[in-house]
């Protein structure tokens, strides 16, 4: 099992069991409608006709051959969905709340920041900034290190991972706040922690920092009508790039939002058939993780979506299955966990993939003559 110590991007991109990993981050998380229906004829083309969401609110193809790649960067380039340089691409790693409106503080701390990204110090490649300054933080639980948010006594602060309370900045000296708290990790040995919220546990940061707490958080977006459009979910962040194609021409959607939750957003759509998009908050796969799983990657050694949809209705508590005990779809604990291991599952109660497991070797014949979590518990037992 190799552990990659980077995230792909569209430069540089990833290889596994299908071929390449293109990731794209789309600026404001936002692709306009012709962009949309580019990256989908170039999954079908170049890929295997999936558009992944990611948990920090991109969009990648799998399965480009690398004589391709070339191909793909120049057509990424001409529907204004590449940066101009890998250094800006690696270093603007930023997630946007999926509520930002036109004109607001998070349009302007992301467009500033843009502006300057040249000037942030050269970080870990996984690290990243989340700009949620919404009146009700949502993205607290996404991955970031460098947090922008409302809060309490102040209108904006800037917060470090890992800590509870920031600093207050305001939107003219928030980039200025941000860059300071980046050369703060270089210079504090952060390299040697890689992420912000490893560092701060031994490396506090000035008192100055760390006085105002995070406004009260609010809730992750769910399928259904919001002020921009509609959303619409995907099955473990899985959309099919026809179909998505297809969903946007029908609902004469002008532009599509990507969140963090494996829901997307069409602005100004009208209703549509869902094209077997999620359109219910509650459907219970929208609550289920699963990588690709094998033949898609190398590591993997088992087929997971297959078992997961079917499991998906009897795990209301938490349902994660992983082709191997890198755990990349849910890097957290949940209450049943399948990981692959030469072809048959090991399961892991209230734990992360690479936990020790309660049973091993199931088959997926097996689980699912034994479906519900109290079964599983009793196979092999």
């Amino acid at each position: 099992m190799t552990i990659k110590g980077w995230c792909p991007g569209a430069y540089r991109p990833m290889m596994s069991g299908d071929g390449l990993i293109i990731r794209v981050r789309p600026r404001l998380g936002r692709l306009m409608a012709d962009q949309v229906h580019g990256l989908c004829s170039l999954a079908q083309e170049f890929g295997n006709g999936i558009i992944d969401l990611t948990s920090r609110a991109n969009l990648q193809m799998r399965g480009v051959q690398e004589d391709a790649h070339q191909q793909v960067l120049d057509a990424l380039q001409s529907l204004g969905l590449l940066d101009d340089t890998p250094a800006l691409e690696s270093r603007r790693n930023i997630t946007i709340t999926p509520h930002w409106q036109v004109g607001d503080i998070n349009q302007h701390l992301h467009d500033s920041l843009c502006d300057q990204i040249s000037d942030m110090p050269e970080l870990p490649a996984k690290m990243g900034v989340a700009i949620d300054a919404g009146p009700r933080p949502v993205l607290q639980s996404t991955p970031a290190d460098f947090r922008f948010e409302a809060g309490v006594g102040t209108d904006l602060i800037l917060r470090l991972d890992g800590l509870t309370l920031g600093r207050a900045v305001t939107p003219d000296t928030a980039v200025s706040a941000l860059i300071e708290a980046a050369q703060w990790f270089v210079s504090s040995d952060g390299f040697v922690s890689k992420r912000m919220a490893h560092h701060v546990k031994h490396c506090p940061p000035p008192d100055q920092w760390c006085v105002h707490a995070s406004a009260a958080p609010g809730r992750a977006l769910s399928p259904g009508p919001m002020a921009q459009g509609i959303a619409y979910g995907a099955a473990f962040g899985s959309l099919d790039a026809l179909a998505l194609s297809d969903l946007v021409a029908d609902s004469q959607a002008t532009a599509m939002r990507v969140t963090p939750w494996r829901v997307f957003v069409l602005e100004d759509a009208q209703p549509a058939v869902a094209h077997g998009f999620v359109t219910e908050a509650r459907d219970p796969i929208l609550s289920a993780h699963a990588c690709p799983g094998a033949p898609a990657c190398e590591a993997a050694t088992v087929d997971t979506r297959t078992l997961a949809r079917a499991l998906a209705p009897l795990h209301p508590n938490g349902l994660h299955v992983s082709g191997c005990a890198k755990g990349c779809a849910h890097p957290k604990s949940c209450a049943t966990t399948l990981v692959g291991q030469d072809g048959a599952f090991d399961l892991v109660e209230q734990g992360h993939p690479w936990d020790q497991p309660r049973q091993r070797g199931l088959s997926a014949t097996e689980i699912l003559r034994a479906p519900t979590p109290d079964q599983l518990m009793m196979l092999k037992a």
